[in-house]
């Protein structure tokens, strides 16, 4: 079963984001990063891994069409 796109990219960046923070961490805990800067862009980042998500939903919803469209145009014209 192929994985689509619009999971498959949007998975890979969240591992990604949990490694980074988990490599943050301890400049967290010994206070010289603040609580809003380390959360703020752990939370801005996961905002926009969705929004990239339902964006290449849309796309990947948008290419299934024209090619049903394309098929059904070619289906016409052989008749």
């Amino acid at each position: 079963m192929k994985i689509a796109r619009s999971t498959l990219i949007p998975l890979i960046l969240l591992v990604y984001l949990a490694v980074m923070s988990y490599i943050g961490y301890p400049a967290y805990a010994d206070g010289r990063t603040s609580a809003l800067y380390y959360f703020g862009v752990i939370a801005t980042t996961i905002v926009v891994i969705i929004l990239l998500h339902f964006n290449l939903k849309h796309r990947e919803r948008l290419r299934r069409e024209r090619l049903e469209d394309m098929e059904k145009a070619e289906s016409q014209n052989e008749k």
